[in-house]
């Protein structure tokens, strides 16, 4: 008998949570599980695409409060249709994916007799939600059934004062391509790239995901490397300021900020080196699809997440975080070697084994099985 599964996240717009919710959803779904989505945005602000055979349900309910007594009833009215919509579901198990998603998830389960998994996207040690929104958080998140990480260090943090609440380590999986019919990238494919000179970064372009970092590295090379270009691929908070600093440095030929982006795979198949100047990360998609498409990768060594994939005897350069005279150097020293960066790029396709779709839903399976029975 197919399970009956409800995943609720805040939208479908951008963002690696927001991708990995859609590939969840279409997963299970061509398993012939049934499975509802609920988004408190609108379908208007979609990028990522769920099947047919996924039941949608867009809330419409992400407006912008002007202040405190309007941000509480708006929570509260949230709440209130989130409970409606996921009674309507009719769950065996709800999946709620990122931090303020899961508080207002479990609030609006709390009378009901379903178990709730919640899934931290992030590293909150690190990622501020705000003062009221981490005391809900301390109340609410002992009554999940269970809590899933991404990584052991953010599991060890939970376990402090989450006594009695299992939880649960599933990394990403690399991501699976959004175009259809995307070839996997072989070692020949590898070997015979010519090169590009091209440096990728990806992901939102806010605070933590560094971007000013890596044009402060890449401005101390571009002069000794004229050939070489940098090409951010995402959209954010931080565009105007960032495309500022590189029209103070005049580095306008040498750097461009691409926007979002589709098909991300066909962008990152045009480069030779991926940087995650990540200040934090819960565990970066972006790293692990960089290194499936057979890229030399560097990353800063943030407290939760690259070291975790490093380990897995992959060859992510890692560097002392927020350094970037550091991440200058490694960027320097792949730069001017193109068989060393060949042959981490070679290393690193092993990802698609060591973090493959087939592991990642096997561990959620056998815990949504369990909560079930």
């Amino acid at each position: 008998m197919p399970r009956r599964l409800t995943i609720t996240v805040p939208s479908l717009s951008l963002g690696g949570a927001e991708g990995v919710a859609a590939m969840m959803a279409n997963h299970w779904a061509l398993e012939g599980e049934t499975v509802t989505l609920i988004t408190l945005d609108s379908a208007e602000t979609d990028t990522f695409q769920l099947s047919d055979s996924v039941q949608r349900r867009a809330l419409g309910l992400m407006q912008d409060s002007n202040n405190l007594w309007q941000a509480v009833y708006n929570n509260w009215y949230r709440i209130k249709k989130l409970r409606e919509a996921i009674s309507q579901s009719e769950p065996d198990v709800v999946i709620s994916l990122t931090d303020r998603m899961n508080v207002l998830t479990l609030l609006a389960s709390h009378q009901s007799k379903c178990p709730v998994l919640i899934s931290e996207r992030s590293d909150p040690r690190h990622h501020p939600i705000g003062r009221l929104w981490s005391v809900l958080r301390k109340y609410m998140y002992p009554r999940a059934t269970a809590v899933v990480v991404q990584t052991e260090g953010v599991a060890d943090y939970f376990r402090e004062w989450l006594k009695s609440t299992p939880i649960e380590v599933i990394p990403n999986a690399v991501p699976s391509p959004r175009t259809p019919d995307v070839p996997v990238v072989t070692e020949q494919d590898v070997l015979e790239r010519p090169p590009s000179h091209l440096i990728l970064g990806m992901g939102r372009l806010s605070y933590e995901k560094g971007f000013d970092m890596l044009i402060d590295a890449f401005s101390f090379l571009a002069h000794e490397f004229p050939e070489w270009k940098l090409r951010i691929l995402g959209e954010g908070p931080l565009r105007d300021s960032l495309q500022a600093t590189i029209n103070q440095r005049g580095l306008e030929e040498q750097i461009e900020l691409t926007g979002w982006v589709a098909d991300p795979e066909v962008f990152l198949d045009q480069g030779e080196i991926f940087v995650l100047p990540s200040r934090y990360e819960g565990f970066p998609n972006a790293l692990l699809q960089a290194m499936s498409r057979g890229l030399a990768c560097i990353s800063f060594d943030c407290e939760s997440g690259p070291a975790d994939i490093a380990r897995e005897d992959l060859q992510v350069m890692l560097v002392p975080a927020e350094n970037v005279s550091e991440l200058t150097r490694a960027m320097r020293e792949l730069m001017q070697d193109e068989r060393l960066c060949k042959e981490v790029a070679v290393q690193n396709l092993q990802v698609t084994k060591q973090f493959s779709a087939a592991r990642y839903f096997e561990s959620w399976d056998q815990l949504i099985n369990q909560t079930i029975s």
